[in-house]
């Protein structure tokens, strides 16, 4: 009888899932031939409130440089990566769940009005990355697929969106490979119009058997496709598990962080900045677990010649993971030009260390200059997180906004003279 019920169970679950399925493959035709789905509903996130003041009290906590103060800008859930909208209408944020959320500030007082889901009639799995092209295609780049929305400032309004698939469902990596480990996509349009994503290695220190399947489909590296999923070549090799990159408006170079190796120890290995010159450069990973320091399982095994350095090496297991180059001129000269980065903090480091903003200058010669801190404070002098810095984006006003999936919010950081 046991064995009777699990069975049926397990149909029930599967016809489920099968129904769900074809439900979602259904609404994403729709939507893609611009058709309703009957949706009707939004998830609508409260901005005020006992959360929105406890948010503000850790903000007083705050260490900046004088002239700069950070607010809250938004509520928003398991807040993850962020895509500000070419027209400033709306910023898209995503999370490493099942849902993307719409941010917008109307009444442009620099404060959230409304922070509601995005395209609630597309189920979603992990929709962490977000990047918009110059003409205002957003693309969401999903755990296995990729999504285009092209016009996403203008549908998000209502619950139905139109939206094309650009990878297919299963696709983006071969789906045996599907890991809950290292699931957080995030891609950028390159200066050559194509789109970059990056596929984190789903292992701590992945076996050499497989090796060859992850260079093949990019994964341990980033990949580049064109905006219509054509063309798809790995671009980048010998990557962990970059979760923040982007490019040098000056020269057009490929920037991204990259997280190192765990289980070696609380002060190794570095965490990296890296910097890309040429397509087709290896950055050291499985041979180096962070800088120039070696891993255990492949110690003994000869490093390829070919291996490009970090640009900058960063505390270790401090978890950057967002990043830009800034661009606009709120802030002083001295940040103009320069990298904003996000350290999420770590996770199993005795003495945890992270949480916080960080700020590397970029010389005109395109190399690195000193990393430093730029805003910190939600670790406390207990090691207790008050809040997980993920991901940094701009403002039209020359602003930053820095996401927080611990507290789920978004914070704005401005310069006064």
């Amino acid at each position: 009888m046991t064995k009777t019920i699990a069975a049926s169970l397990a149909m029930l679950v599967g016809t489920t899932a099968a129904v769900l399925g074809q439900s979602q493959s259904s609404n994403l035709e729709r939507l893609s031939n611009f058709k309703t789905t009957g949706t009707t509903e939004f998830t609508v996130i409260e901005q005020s409130g006992k959360k929105a003041e406890a948010i503000k009290r850790t903000l007083q906590k705050i260490k900046l440089p004088d002239g700069f103060k950070i607010d809250l800008y938004a509520i928003v859930p398991d807040a993850r990566h962020m895509a500000v909208g070419p027209q400033g209408v709306v910023t898209f944020v995503g999370t490493r769940k099942t849902k993307v959320w719409s941010v917008t500030d109307r009444d442009k007082d620099r404060v959230a009005d409304e922070v509601k889901d995005f395209a609630p009639s597309l189920a979603m799995v992990i929709p962490n990355g977000l990047c918009f092209s110059p003409e205002g295609v957003l693309y969401i780049v999903e755990q296995n697929r990729i999504l285009s929305y092209p016009a996403a400032e203008f549908f998000y309004e209502g619950p139905d969106v139109a939206a094309f698939e650009v990878v297919k469902q299963g696709e983006l990596i071969p789906s045996d490979e599907a890991s809950y480990n290292h699931t957080a996509r995030v891609c950028r349009i390159g200066p050559d119009g194509k789109l970059y994503i990056s596929l984190g290695q789903p292992f701590n220190v992945p076996a050499p058997d497989k090796m060859k399947l992850f260079r093949e489909h990019g994964i341990g590296g980033i990949i580049r496709i064109n905006q219509d999923g054509t063309d798809r070549e790995v671009y980048t090799y010998g990557v962990r598990n970059s979760v923040g990159l982007d490019f040098n408006p000056a020269n057009g170079e490929l920037w991204f962080t990259d997280n190192q190796v765990d289980g070696m120890g609380d002060t190794i290995p570095p965490g990296e900045i890296n910097r890309q010159t040429k397509p087709g450069q290896n950055f050291g990973f499985p041979w180096y677990g962070g800088g120039s320091v070696r891993t255990v399982e492949y110690k003994d095994q000869e490093v390829p010649t070919d291996v490009v350095m970090p640009a900058v090496e960063t505390d270790a297991h401090a978890a950057d993971l967002g990043m830009i180059f800034y661009t606009g001129r709120q802030f002083p000269e001295k940040y103009r030009g320069g990298i904003f980065s996000a350290q999420h903090g770590s996770w199993n480091r005795k003495t945890p260390i992270g949480a916080r903003v960080m700020f590397t200058a970029v010389n005109e010669d395109g190399t690195a200059g000193k990393t430093e801190i730029f805003a910190e404070g939600w670790l406390d002098e207990n090691g207790e997180y008050l809040g997980r810095p993920v991901d940094v984006a701009q403002l039209r006003d020359g602003s930053l906004l820095v996401s927080d999936d611990l507290a789920g919010a978004i914070y704005r950081i401005s310069y006064e003279k």
